[in-house]
This record gives C-alpha cells, sequence and structure tokens, in this order.
C-alpha cells in the first residue's frame, strides 16, 4: 500500500496531537491510511473517559472544600477567642516584655487530626502542609490549608488530561475534549470551588458525550455544579418564588445569557435581551447543594422548587408550560436543535480544526450533518475527516500554546510524572489550564498565538527543553519521527547546520511541522 507522508502529517497534526517518538511508529502508521487512522480513535467511546486513582467526583471534591473551610473557620474563632484583650490606646508598650507567642498555628494543629474523619473518602487527596514559623510553638500537627487540598486536586487532574494526551496514539478525541471544554468553559480562578472542581466537569460533563448527542452534553454543561457556580445561577431567584420573595432578591441572567450567546445560537443568532431574561426566569432553581446538605448531597446538583419564577414562559416564540425542573431541560433541547445552534458550532468547529476563515461549503456540510443527525457528535467529526477540505487545506493554524507542549512532549516520549512545568508554561504562554479570561474561552485564531511576545516565549521554552535534553536526542531523527519526507527541506537543512545538538532540538521544536497545525 502506497504510503503518503503529507497526509500522515496532517492526520497527526491537525487532528491529533503531532507524532509521538520512540518507537511508536506514529507516521508511519498513519500513512498507509490517513483518514482511518484518524477515525479509529472514533470507534473507541470509552477511551474517552478518563478514570485515575485518586480522582473524585464533584459531590465529593464539594465537600472536601466545605470541610476545609470549616475547619479554617473554627481555627481562627478559636485563635480570635485565645487572643489577648485590645490595650487601650493611651495604655505604655513594655518593649521588653517577651514576645507572646502566635497562638493561631496550635489551634489550628489542634483540628488537623479531625481532617481524615471530615473527608467525604478514603481516596480523598490529604491536604499538604506548611511549615510553622521559627516564633510558633511546636506543634504535634501542620496547620491546614484549604488552598493546598485544592491545588494538590487540580494537579493531579491536570496530571491524567496530560498523560492521556500524551500517550494517545493519535490524540483526536482529545483533541475533540479540549474542543469542547474550550467551548463550554469554566475558569478555575473564579474561586476554590471552580478550581477543585476544574478536571472534574471535564470529565463528567464533556467526556461522555464528546462522541454522544450535542443536547445530552449542553443539559450535562448547563446542570453541572461547577458551571453554576462558574456564572452565579445559584444566586438567581425567580421574583415571584417562595426565596425571592423572602430574600427581595431576583434574576441572575449571567448563565442564560451565555447559553444563547456561547454555548448555542451564537451573537447574532436570532435571540433578544427579553428571551435572555425569560431563559434565566425558565433555569431558576438550578443550584447546588450547599455545606449543610439541605437540598442533597453537598456539591450535587439540586432543583430547588422555592427559588423558582412559576408559571409558564416564552422563549423563542415558543411557551414552554412544564413545570419545575422539566421547564429548563425541554428549552435546552429546543435551543440545541435550533438552526443557529447548528451553524453556530458548525462554524466554530470548522474554524478550530481547519482555518481561521473556515470554508463555506465545508461549514454548510456540517451543519446539515449536525441537523439531520440531532446533533450526533461522533456524525460531525466523522464528516469533518471525510472531507476533502481538511486534507488539502495547508497547515497554516498555529498550535495552542497547549497543544504545543503536548506535542513536544510526545515528539521526546516523555510522558509527565509532574504537571508542574506544563502548568507554570501554559501560564507563561497565556493560556493556563482550565482559566480563560472570559466565558467565551481561549481564542482560537494565529492572531492570538502568533504575536511576536508569544513566539518569543515558545522560543525560550524551546531553548530550555534544549538545552536540558539536547544531548540525550538526535534531533535529525526525532524530525523523521514528526515529519520524515514531508518536513519541509528548509526545516532539514536549518536543523543540520545547528551549531550543536542542544540547539538543533530548539529549532526542530519552533519549526513549522512543530508549530503549525
Amino acid at each position: 500500500m502506497a504510503r503518503d507522508s503529507q497526509a500522515a502529517l496532517v492526520a497527526l497534526n491537525r487532528f491529533g496531537f503531532g507524532a509521538r517518538g520512540g518507537a511508536s511508529g506514529d507516521l508511519v502508521n498513519a500513512s498507509s491510511d490517513p483518514r482511518g487512522f484518524v477515525k479509529a480513535e472514533l470507534s473507541r467511546p470509552n477511551g474517552v473517559l478518563l478514570e485515575a486513582p485518586g480522582l473524585q467526583s464533584t459531590p465529593q471534591l464539594g465537600q472536601a472544600v466545605f470541610a476545609y473551610q470549616d475547619q479554617v473557620k473554627q481555627a481562627r474563632e478559636a485563635a480570635k477567642a485565645a487572643a489577648p484583650a485590645e490595650m487601650p490606646a493611651q495604655a505604655p508598650v513594655d518593649r521588653n516584655a517577651p514576645l507572646r507567642r502566635n497562638l493561631s498555628l496550635n489551634a489550628a494543629a489542634e483540628i488537623t487530626s479531625q481532617m481524615a474523619d471530615a473527608k467525604p473518602a478514603d481516596s480523598a487527596p490529604k491536604p499538604e502542609t506548611m511549615q510553622p514559623s521559627a516564633a510558633a510553638p511546636p506543634a504535634a500537627k501542620p496547620a491546614p490549608q484549604p488552598l493546598n487540598v485544592i491545588q494538590k486536586t487540580f494537579r493531579a487532574e491536570a496530571l491524567a488530561r496530560l498523560q492521556r494526551a500524551t500517550l494517545a496514539e493519535c490524540g483526536f478525541t482529545e483533541r475533540l475534549v479540549a474542543f469542547w471544554s474550550n467551548h463550554f468553559c469554566i475558569s478555575a480562578s473564579k474561586g476554590e470551588l471552580a478550581r477543585i472542581w476544574a478536571g472534574a466537569f471535564e470529565r463528567e460533563a464533556i467526556r461522555p458525550h464528546v462522541l454522544g448527542r450535542f443536547a445530552d452534553m449542553l443539559r450535562a454543561v448547563e446542570q453541572h455544579p461547577a458551571m453554576l457556580f462558574f456564572l452565579d445561577n445559584q444566586q438567581s431567584l425567580g421574583p415571584d418564588s417562595r426565596a425571592g420573595q423572602n430574600r427581595k432578591r431576583g434574576l441572575n441572567e449571567n448563565l442564560a445569557r451565555e447559553i444563547m450567546e456561547l454555548h448555542t445560537l451564537g451573537v447574532g443568532g436570532g435571540y433578544t435581551q427579553g428571551d435572555v431574561t425569560s431563559l434565566a426566569r425558565i433555569i431558576t432553581g438550578w443550584t447546588f447543594a450547599g455545606r449543610q446538605g439541605q437540598l442533597g448531597v453537598p456539591g450535587s446538583f439540586v432543583f430547588n422548587t422555592n427559588a423558582h419564577q412559576p408559571g409558564r414562559q416564552v422563549l423563542l416564540g415558543k411557551t414552554y408550560d412544564q413545570a419545575g425542573l422539566a421547564q429548563g431541560e425541554a428549552a435546552l433541547a429546543d435551543l440545541a436543535r435550533h438552526p443557529s445552534t447548528a451553524s453556530f458550532i458548525a462554524t466554530k468547529f470548522v474554524r478550530h480544526f481547519v482555518a481561521d476563515d473556515p470554508p463555506p461549503a465545508l461549514v454548510a456540510r456540517l451543519r446539515d450533518v449536525f441537523v439531520k443527525t440531532d446533533g450526533d457528535l461522533r456524525a460531525l467529526a466523522t464528516a469533518l475527516v471525510d472531507s476533502e477540505e481538511a486534507w488539502k487545506a495547508p497547515l497554516t493554524k498555529m498550535r495552542s500554546p497547549y497543544d504545543f507542549l503536548v506535542a513536544s512532549g510526545r515528539l521526546l516520549a516523555r510522558v509527565p510524572e509532574d504537571p508542574g512545568a506544563y502548568l507554570n508554561n501554559l501560564n507563561l504562554l497565556g493560556q493556563p489550564l482550565w482559566s480563560p479570561p472570559g466565558p467565551n474561552g481561549f481564542p482560537d485564531s494565529n492572531a492570538a498565538w502568533a504575536a511576536p511576545e508569544g513566539i518569543k516565549l515558545r522560543l525560550d521554552i524551546a531553548a530550555q527543553i534544549g538545552a536540558r535534553l539536547g544531548n540525550n536526542v538526535d534531533p535529525l531523527d526525532l524530525l523523521e519521527f514528526a515529519a520524515a519526507d514531508a518536513a519541509s527541506a528548509e526545516t532539514r537543512r536549518t536543523i543540520e547546520r545547528a551549531e550543536s545538538r542542544q540547539q538543533a532540538l530548539a529549532l526542530l521544536l519552533m519549526s513549522p511541522e512543530m508549530q503549525r497545525r
């Protein structure tokens, strides 16, 4: 069977994270049947799911945060109660008196031993510890730090994601996960709950539906506690609901607006401010159980009838007279099937995988597939891979920082054991993991990632990788793994003329074959 290195390069770079180094043989395997190589991952739907030791559910993680917050509150209250009464302003200060020891660390240490019992599961992450200051008295156990358990969980989730992306044969489904996670984004910088839930949100609301139906993903996303917290829907009360009347509070339209503008219809999708307000009323009561567990298991999605705006609502000209939770689910189902949603998703999908200026004919075909299959996302991905445009368009899209770092790790055959370097470099390059600057996610264009300052930072990182690993690899061999005879003569010449292996590796990582998809 004839082999096509250029098509193999497209298969691996456009649809995946690039070829793996070592003995993987990815480029050779892809060159014999490029389309089949990419689509093979679509036939393994369970392969999209991500399970790893220690990763917990959203309710478990929520309870862990609530427990830590309660413990720290108790420690602060104990420290405050033990503090000396404030001296009168006119009282002289005895500067020769011995310094009073810090009691807050002792008070906190007394409750640290209770932490294991407060956790929801035996596999919950154990808190990292801080060292007491020299002025603090000896303590049997270190003081608790809520941010440590949160950060430890975040790092564990990040590592699991990075390892999966590094080890995947092609990486197409992992690219799909990243695409939909950015489409339905939250920001881990929102607060402690958002940070500890960021990875669980992707595992629970995105991954199970990447090869399923868009409507199912939409419902899972909008009902996930992480999204409800990120866009403040737990604060939204129907003005005529029991809770709204008692608290003299009303709607928060954040989630409703982003559902229509960013998740389904898109800007110019035919909705009005009145529709935003109607949808906000429809999804009042969509919240998550708090630390007291009065509405359900703490950290789980619940529907609060007392916060829901009663009565029928009109959205996009259609009347919804269902009661309670069913009203919102019916509205989401119709938004998922709306023609504007099909156009918005198809355009964004093609822009991500093919070109900043999406070929209109390909967008139209994918829009039709979305409509005819009732939002079947596997069918959408298959139609993309089967299109001629996806294979003929030049590789001109700049890899995002995440794609670039993962591609580099794959080529160097280095499975990450610690996410620290990746997380630090993502922060440096302007794409902190699960922390976009707004609810519209990270940008997906060359203009965003090809700016001179960004390229300079990539070069700095490539030079650091070259200095650390250059002596252990042959950059010309790595070029064969990455592109073989699809590599340009200029790239090959540049690497051959490098003054050292370290420099050659850095130049390889900055080559079009590694930076473009």
